[in-house]
């Protein structure tokens, strides 16, 4: 159902049982798949694609430009996938480049006056807190929670299973399967509830886990002599491998 009351262009493309509440705006050049919901007041913006299932509250801003001084009018997009639910006040830039997007996947729940910045990739099944903010080019994997007011600097990229507790500022990347916490951030062990409630991680796999941080944030040693140990040490598994790649790839590390 589109609300009279609702702006929706003659260009948008709008699937099935879409619902458009009064006072919403829909610009031309924009997808929006099966079974969602626009909100009273929620903006959607030219270059945003949407999948089905969304929903998307009151006051949103999905699409808008860039706010990056890099930006000169290029026809960049915001692609978002399935299921999400995207609270009020929340606004998505689109990516900075033509050809490139900002990509929100399928599952995650953003929460009141999250703000994600030009170029930004978040990946499944992952919590966005209240007022928390994403600067330009930053990355969220699978199944992360950001609790609120975290800010993320620039090109940030945080891992899978990760917990970011409320208030954090991080600078750096932030590597699969731990809590951060504190200002400045810092290790704060691991996941453990959710891995194995969640992820259904066994005990083994979870000492193994702890072992292999243990030697990063706890050994005093280099990250080079870190992963050599752990590659000695450690027993080898799926999320071991994952550590081990996610931190020798990283320009850098929150320690």
């Amino acid at each position: 159902m589109i609300s009279p009351l609702a702006f929706v262009d003659s260009a948008a493309k709008l699937g099935k049982n879409v619902t458009v509440q009064p006072f919403a705006y829909i610009e031309g050049d924009v997808e929006v798949g099966d079974d969602c919901i626009i909100m009273s007041g929620a903006r959607i913006l030219a270059g945003t694609r949407m999948g089905q299932g969304n929903k998307v509250h009151h006051g949103a801003v999905l699409g808008t430009t860039p706010q990056d001084f890099h930006y000169t009018g290029e026809k960049s997009l915001l692609i978002i996938g399935d299921r999400n639910d995207i609270r009020e006040n929340v606004v998505v830039s689109r990516a900075t480049h033509e050809g490139d997007a900002t990509r929100i996947g399928n599952d995650n729940y953003l929460m009141d006056g999250v703000h994600l910045c030009h170029d930004v990739q978040i990946g499944n099944h992952c919590v966005i807190g209240l007022k928390t903010i994403l600067a330009g080019d930053c990355r969220v994997n699978d199944y992360t929670i950001l609790s609120s007011n975290v800010i993320l600097q620039q090109k940030c990229n945080i891992g899978s299973w990760v917990l970011i507790q409320s208030g954090c500022r991080i600078a750096k990347d932030v590597p699969p399967y731990i809590i951060m916490n504190g200002n400045p951030a810092e290790y704060h062990g691991i996941n453990a509830i959710v891995l194995q409630h969640k992820h259904q991680v066994s005990e083994r796999i979870l000492r193994h886990i702890v072992n292999a941080y243990r030697l990063i944030y706890q050994g005093n040693f280099s990250i080079h002599d870190a992963l050599q140990k752990i590659e000695d040490q450690v027993p080898m598994s799926d999320e071991i491998h994952n550590i081990i790649n996610f931190v020798r790839d990283s320009k850098g590390i929150v320690r």
